[in-house]
């Protein structure tokens, strides 16, 4: 399949970053935004076209990053998609909804992959975001060439709807990470420990990871908790890890009680708060401040 045309659906704080990148390797590049202004203004920027939504489902590969499930199927709801293309949809979405919207699009001879995105705006900035990919394999080779654009480890990993549970449980295990990292620096202050000292050596031991090495140093110990992935969207993705437990009838205790605490942490959250205040929960706990 020859790609001659990409569309780019949602441009949000991902999208935008995303999107940016197909002109570099394609030659017609459709965007569309629910608010137009946005389009209208990644068209100026990056020598995209910015189109009604009816013409951008035209495009022989379609991307979608939108906030959720629901929101792309009403969206795929309102259309008539163009028999032939590939809709990647890099939404971090339900399982189930990838299920039905793969068969439903393949009626209208539209193949549908899930293909999530993890790396954050840093990721999707540098064309580096790691993609995990569900669907017809078939399907994901002929629309590898548009994913490379964004991505850099893209993996197909089973069948429609396999890409989002990667993504929900990703997500899991970074929350899980966040809790616990968060336990243990109010331990550690608790005791008069130096909080920046004490994770340069767990950055260099068993402990580590991308919660211990980057967030905890880029997003709490400095106070900025830059928003870059929303608090309410992280509850999401766990909420989708617990339901894929469920379903599957298994005990998954940490699973459930992290996402209790990331559940909690977003109720007391301010509008607007990026994941990583989840750490104002614990210090309003302890009445200590992780820095």
């Amino acid at each position: 399949m020859t790609i001659s045309s990409v569309a780019f659906l949602g441009l949000g704080a991902m999208g935008y970053r995303m999107a940016a990148h197909l002109p570099k390797h394609f030659e017609q590049v459709f965007v569309w935004n629910r608010t137009e202004e946005k389009a209208k203004q990644h068209a100026q920027e990056y020598a995209t076209q910015a189109v009604s939504l009816e013409q951008a489902v035209q495009a022989d590969i379609i991307f979608s990053c939108l906030p959720t499930s629901q929101d792309v199927e009403n969206l795929i709801n309102s259309v008539k998609v163009k028999s032939g293309a590939i809709w990647v949809d890099c939404t971090s979405g339900v399982p189930a909804s990838a299920q039905q919207l793969a068969a439903q699009l393949k009626q209208q001879g539209v193949d549908y992959l899930d293909a999530p995105v993890s790396g954050q705006t840093v990721g999707a900035e540098n064309a580096t975001l790691t993609v995990m990919v569900g669907g017809d394999a078939a399907a994901f080779e002929r629309a590898l060439p548009a994913m490379q654009a964004v991505g850099k480890l893209i993996k197909h990993v089973g069948e429609s709807g396999a890409g989002f549970a990667v993504k929900a449980v990703n997500n899991m295990l970074m929350a899980v990470h966040l809790c616990a990292a968060c336990e243990g620096a109010t331990t550690l202050k608790a005791h008069g420990v130096n909080l920046t000292e004490a994770f340069e050596c767990i950055n260099a031991s068993s402990g580590q990871s991308t919660v211990t090495s980057n967030i905890v140093p880029n997003r709490i110990f400095n106070r900025s908790f830059p928003l870059t992935f929303a608090l309410p969207l992280l509850a999401k993705d766990t909420g989708i890890a617990v339901d894929l437990v469920r379903e599957a009838r298994l005990s998954a205790p940490v699973i459930g009680l992290s996402q209790s605490l990331i559940q909690a942490a977003n109720a007391l959250a301010e509008e607007n708060s990026d994941f990583s205040t989840v750490a104002k929960m614990y210090e309003s706990w302890s009445k200590i401040t992780i820095e």
